[in-house]
């Protein structure tokens, strides 16, 4: 049963005064995950925004340990982070990697990988903007479709990785997708996630205004809609024991998604796809990849 809003801690581990830009989804998604972990974590931050956001020394905006690491060592620190804890008999507090895409999809990948079959009792958070958002926007492997980034100009020609079967294939103990426009069902997910020893894996969508061009208030209604036109699937793993998540369920069947124009079109970077006109091709060419992110998840995970 999801947690009822006045169960969530009133205690906050990110402060007030921190580097985020207004409207930015990752602090949102940041908060919840700390209050679920009731501050017993040491955060790994590889290269990407919050390494930015924890503000600038002398003053902090985050109130946990935080290591900062390597764009590509975030998955091999959080290895020795846990094997020090664990030297020093404190095996329960938990390694939280918390990398973006870049981080992750990308530079990442490999040390992400090693931990993963070490089986290293850590749980690597990637933060998903689709984009490297903190260093000038450009494509990452998890930039979609059409998208325009600062070297896409034209809008990307290839589609995002599927980074969540590539992680399922380690086997981790749990996996889930989440989405900071739902903070309930987040907040949930970290929960579980501290409870289950081995190496664990969330993955979180991440509006973000800067990199794809829309009013910073916004954020909350992109987030829904990337659920309810069927492109963010909400889903949990435990095992192998696969649920989709509630939020979802409806949308597995097409007919009861919204348009995916309803998403597009509140994004800049997909302003190519309607002017001057709708180009109905490369919208179909979307549709029909979110589709088959659906029959491939549904067949390699259930």
């Amino acid at each position: 049963m999801m947690v009822a809003t006045k169960e969530i801690p009133l205690k906050e581990y990110v402060l007030k005064g921190n580097a985020a830009c207004a409207g930015c989804q990752d602090m949102v998604a940041l908060r919840h995950a700390h209050k679920a972990l009731e501050g017993d974590v040491i955060q790994v931050v590889p290269a990407c925004c919050t390494s930015v956001v924890q503000s600038l020394w002398p003053k902090v905006g985050m109130n946990i340990p935080i290591l900062n690491t390597a764009f590509m060592a975030s998955g091999a620190t959080a290895s020795g982070v846990k094997a020090a804890l664990r030297a020093k008999g404190k095996d329960d507090t938990t390694v939280m990697v918390w990398a973006g895409d870049g981080g992750t999809f990308d530079i990442g990948l490999q040390a992400l990988s090693g931990a993963f079959e070490r089986r290293t009792d850590m749980l690597y958070v990637c933060y998903n903007n689709q984009v490297y958002s903190n260093t000038g926007t450009q494509r990452s492997g998890a930039t979609p479709l059409y998208a325009q980034t600062t070297t896409t100009w034209f809008g990307k020609r290839e589609p995002e990785k599927l980074l969540d079967l590539i992680v399922a294939m380690h086997e981790p103990a749990y996996q889930a997708t989440a989405n900071a426009a739902y903070p309930r069902d987040l907040f949930d997910k970290f929960k579980r996630a501290k409870e289950i020893k081995g190496p664990k894996f969330i993955h979180i969508f991440i509006p973000c205004p800067q990199a794809w061009n829309y009013p910073v208030e916004k954020g909350v209604e992109i987030g829904k809609l990337a659920v309810e036109t069927g492109y963010w699937i909400m889903w949990e793993r435990i095992g192998d024991k696969f649920e989709l998540g509630r939020h979802s369920k409806r949308f597995q069947d097409p007919s009861k998604r919204k348009p995916i124009e309803d998403f597009l079109k509140l994004q800049g970077r997909f302003s190519r796809l309607f002017k001057p006109e709708k180009d109905e091709e490369k919208i179909k060419e979307i549709e029909d990849y979110i589709q088959h992110r659906w029959d491939i998840l549904l067949k390699t995970l259930t």
